[in-house]
């Protein structure tokens, strides 16, 4: 149980158990989220293993994970709540067959709200509290940010018609954010928080052998190097730990045991996102042994 959670090592060798490999500075944030109550902001480029963390922290937890994904647009009613209308309006008629009729504050119950994640997050009643995921929270607006106040300081929510749901136990909520816009203040005020980089080679080769365990070990040693190197190009899309996955993935499916050029050139696909971004890496493999001219 998350009561039982003591010390930041501890919650670092159970994410390490479901998979996730993860530094002593984001074990921290998160150990703190998970004993302080308080929602965890999670910045870094995309890629870096942000949303994954949520999730293995769940995993690790062995709670509930519930996922709200962000996007332009988001509404109070796709987020928070909306009432059943269907539900509603068969009350009415079931009532109008027996004769009666039914006021808006019998409509308007907590028997006919519609949970979305965050209102589900407060009334979960899971044995342990669930994690909730803000995934990319950058991605909403400025409006939609407002509307998370209350529930980021208070874990809580107001319905004018109903009144005020407080969860019993407060969830351990986690927001992602890519900067692709700046965030409210008042949303960072309400958040511990902690920006993840992306890991050094030794710790891309320990990810990837994890997440590649066919893979030949020389496969994976240069490949991680070479992401290294390919991230510090200038880039439109870097790739992230996932494209580093991936690319591995597509290297090891073809039976390649060590890198060259044209088993890189052949799998760029994986790695580069955009044309010009391909280019640009094509550049970079002049590096790389090239057995045809051997």
């Amino acid at each position: 149980m998350t009561s039982a959670l003591t010390e930041v090592a501890e919650l670092a060798d159970r994410m390490d158990s479901v998979g996730y490999l993860v530094d002593e500075g984001l074990a921290t944030a998160l150990f703190f989220a998970v004993r302080l109550g308080q929602p965890v902001l999670l910045e870094g480029e995309p890629g870096v293993g942000k949303t994954t963390a949520a999730k293995a922290l769940a995993q690790a937890l062995d709670t509930a994970l519930i996922r709200l994904q962000c996007y332009e647009g988001l509404t109070a009613s796709e987020a928070l709540y909306e009432w059943n209308y269907q539900r509603q309006l068969l009350a009415i008629r079931l009532a109008e067959s027996r004769g009666e009729r039914l006021r808006d504050a019998d409509l308007f119950t907590a028997e006919f709200l519609s949970d979305r994640p965050i209102l589900q997050a407060i009334r979960y009643a899971g044995p342990r509290p669930p994690v909730l995921l803000i995934d990319e929270i950058d991605r909403a607006d400025d409006e939609f940010e407002a509307l998370l106040f209350e529930f980021l300081g208070e874990a809580s929510v107001s319905i004018p018609e109903i009144g005020t749901f407080t969860a019993a136990r407060r969830p351990i909520v986690v927001l992602t954010s890519n900067r692709s816009r700046e965030l409210h203040d008042a949303l960072r005020r309400r958040c511990l928080y902690h920006w993840i980089d992306f890991p050094a080679a030794e710790r891309v080769a320990r990810i990837l052998r994890r997440a590649v365990p066919d893979a030949a070990g020389p496969l994976i040693t240069s490949g991680a190097e070479f992401v290294g190197r390919v991230r510090a190009l200038d880039l439109d899309k870097p790739p992230g730990l996932a494209e580093a996955i991936d690319w591995l993935s597509a290297l090891s499916v073809l039976g390649v045991g060590e890198l060259t050029r044209p088993a890189a050139l052949r799998t760029l696909s994986a790695l580069a996102k955009t044309a010009d971004d391909r280019d640009t890496v094509t550049g970079a493999l002049a590096d790389l042994p090239d057995p045809a001219h051997v």
